[in-house]
């Protein structure tokens, strides 16, 4: 265990992973606490927030895990109180929450496009609204907000609603970082670009012929001749919530291999 973020309180939204192995969020999770830091592993499935503290927990950290629903501001301010309580206060602020809908306007129903607005874009305002007061009362903090190259970059799949709000979580960390750069409290954001997780299996993997199609064409995309992991998300967020980057704010950071700087079709 390093100690970069030593006597740092992390609190992670979509701590959990979708399915086995490593999302970004566990990943996340995991890693602050390896960096010294005491977590709050908070997701909609309980179980999976449980899974992530206790890996935690077993490693020598110190995790808490709750259930919370980011589309609710009551849940949500639950678990930041009862975070609060238990740890004293709340240094980091991680969001991580987001879904993916494929279709444009015409094919999405309207409940798709209004569950992306209050999932990919909704928790970041609901998770904001909650944790910046208990910033304030400790003198600042960093928040570290899960975007997507999709806020930037046609990435070739139909997927309409994610590009939306991917972009809008983008300007929301701007909007965060300058209204609070004067009272101690950083905002930044990863753009992560194709990274093998989990969650590809269950919400990408219907656009391709078979999982392995998706792998090969996924990993055909990026200029480093394969995706990422969930820790290349997890070590950008430890720098950004770090002392590291305490002249870092307003920063929309592309974890892409880089995809970023090509033209942003498919390969």
């Amino acid at each position: 265990m390093a100690d970069r973020l030593k006597g740092k309180i992390a609190i992670v939204f979509g701590a959990g992973s979708s399915g086995p192995g490593w999302g970004n969020g566990k990943a996340a999770a995991v890693a602050y606490a390896r960096e010294g830091a005491s977590v709050a592993c908070i997701d909609l499935n309980l179980a999976a927030a449980e899974e992530t503290a206790a890996i935690i927990t077993r490693e020598g950290g110190k995790a808490l895990a709750f259930a919370a629903n980011v589309t609710d501001l009551a849940s949500v301010e639950a678990c930041v109180a009862a975070t609060a309580r238990h740890f004293g206060r709340i240094d980091i602020l991680h969001n991580n929450v987001g879904v993916t809908h494929m279709g444009g306007p015409v094919e999405l129903s309207e409940e798709q496009f209004n569950a992306s607005l209050q999932l990919n874009l909704g928790s970041v305002y609901r998770c904001a609204k909650a944790v910046i007061p208990e910033m304030l009362k400790g003198g600042g903090g960093a928040i570290v907000n899960i975007s997507s190259l999709a806020a930037i970059r046609w990435t070739g799949y139909p997927y309409f609603a994610y590009y939306a709000t991917k972009a809008a979580v983008n300007q929301a960390t701007v909007a965060l970082a300058m209204q609070y750069a004067k009272r101690g409290i950083r905002a930044n954001c990863i753009m992560p670009g194709l990274i093998d997780t989990p969650l590809i299996y269950k919400q990408i993997s219907s656009q391709y012929a078979s999982v392995e199609e998706m792998v090969a064409a996924r990993d055909a995309q990026v200029p480093m001749g394969k995706m990422g992991t969930a820790w290349d998300i997890a070590n950008a967020a430890i720098f950004l919530a770090s002392d590291e980057a305490k002249f870092i704010t307003g920063v929309c950071l592309p974890v892409d291999g880089g995809q970023s700087c090509t033209a942003g079709l498919p390969g």
